[in-house]
């Protein structure tokens, strides 16, 4: 078989590294790619959003799948236009992509399918959202525990936790006025802050049948101890404990059945990988948002693990066929990824540093190196992005996994280089 996966961050490169595993993938392509899946497979230079460039490279080539990662163009409807030319494609379609692509749409489905989450409230303008802060907080510092969202995609950004009433008024104008994420502002959310320990399940499904993977928590926050601003995923490990398997059959009874026959119910068939982003609080899990695709870096230390063949996987859930697919099978040790970030992230940043120190690092037993944002220049790997390397490795246990990561760490640089000290601290309290 021939696949192309398209995309170009850490995501994908893992998704391309675990497809390339598989004795019945004879090539690999990755669009467009960048300086890690170059190694791994082969980069073909088209962007994402360019539907009718990448339709033509998988009938010129005779791609057999193609597997789309990153939620832009499924949002734009790029597997629909693939399905309409008769290509087998692994993704949802634009209609269902739209629980990712609008999180007003989410959050009116979940409370349609009386799925649990936070109360909220969306407003279309800038003005109407400052006026219900204003009515309900009097004084510029008092405490409003809110989430203030844009309702579009803003690569993970795009929401912003708030203390007090300042704040509020502050993220309501960043969002609304100044347009800090574009159009992903023309609508926003102001939702009631949850408290507890965030956690991602991620399951696939052909609309049917649904395959719960392995637990992973992504760490959201810039900085050490979850401080600083938001960003999209310092780091991630997989298995995580605080989803015991009394919590996981909760999460499947309560939140992803419901979802997958919400979404049939409103002719929004699912098919794909379904990304539940969940609070544990002390009334019991809540839905954070949706995502219509593997998580980054979630996908990382969750592909680490998979035995299974991910390409027998991936064709299963496109036929309809996941209700005759054996069980997963997974390595038993517990993986890791540490995302290395540009300074400056995820504010402005520069690129074209040049990277050092890789092939150290990747000769390390159990350590993958995920490239996201980097490209080659000249033969040399430089930085093209504000999470530059997702630095992946696997052990006997969370400590030992966490150990060979950051011993991988040490052995990449580039200037201004930084990462999270404490991926993976979380668990061993459990």
């Amino acid at each position: 078989m021939k696949i192309l996966v398209v995309g170009s961050g850490g995501r994908e490169h893992a998704l391309a590294w675990k497809i390339a595993q598989s004795p019945r993938v004879q090539k690999v392509y990755v669009a467009p790619g960048n300086a890690g899946t170059a190694l791994d497979a082969t980069n073909v230079p088209i962007e994402v959003t360019d539907t009718e460039g990448l339709i033509a490279f998988v009938k010129e080539n005779e791609i057999d799948i193609t597997v789309v990662g990153p939620e832009v163009p499924l949002v734009l409807g790029l597997v629909d236009a693939m399905q309409d030319e008769g290509l087998k494609v692994f993704g949802p379609t634009k209609a269902a992509a739209e629980l990712e692509g609008s999180k007003v749409f989410c959050k009116n489905l979940l409370r349609t399918a009386d799925i649990p989450t936070a109360d909220y409230h969306t407003f279309r303008s800038a003005d109407d959202a400052s006026r219900y802060i204003k009515d309900r907080y009097n004084e510029p510092t008092d405490t409003v525990n809110v989430v203030i969202k844009a309702d579009g995609l803003a690569a993970g950004k795009g929401v912003i936790v708030c203390d007090t009433r300042s704040e509020a008024l502050e993220a309501i104008d960043r969002i609304a006025h100044q347009k800090e994420f574009g159009e992903a502002g023309k609508e926003l959310i102001i939702e009631e802050r949850l408290f507890g320990q965030e956690a991602s399940v991620l399951a696939i499904t052909d609309g049917e049948t649904i395959v719960t993977l392995p637990a992973a928590q992504d760490h959201k926050p810039a900085h050490d101890g979850d401080t600083g601003p938001n960003t999209g995923g310092m780091g991630a490990y997989c298995p995580t404990p605080i989803i015991d398997e009394g919590m996981m059959e909760r999460v499947e009874s309560d939140v992803l059945v419901p979802i997958v026959h919400a979404m049939k119910r409103a002719r929004r068939p699912f098919k794909g990988v379904l990304y539940a982003g969940m609070m544990l609080t002390s009334a019991g899990p809540k839905v954070l948002e949706f995502n219509v695709r593997f998580g980054d870096p979630e996908c990382q230390p969750l592909l680490m693990r998979l035995k299974t063949d991910l390409v027998d996987v991936i064709e299963a859930t496109i036929d309809g066929k996941l209700n005759e697919l054996e069980p997963l099978q997974w390595d038993d040790r517990p993986s890791i990824c540490v995302v290395m970030a540009s300074e400056g992230y995820p504010g402005d940043y520069q690129k074209g540093r040049l990277i050092t120190g890789l092939d150290r690092a990747s000769q390390l037993p159990d350590v993958k190196v995920f490239h996201a944002g980097t490209k080659l220049d000249d033969g040399a790997v430089v930085t093209a992005g504000g999470r530059v390397l997702g630095v992946t490795a696997i052990g006997d246990s969370i400590s030992k996994a966490k150990l060979q990561a950051y011993t991988a760490v040490k052995e990449i640089r580039w200037e201004g280089a930084w990462c999270r000290k404490d991926i993976s601290d979380k668990a061993l309290g459990y």
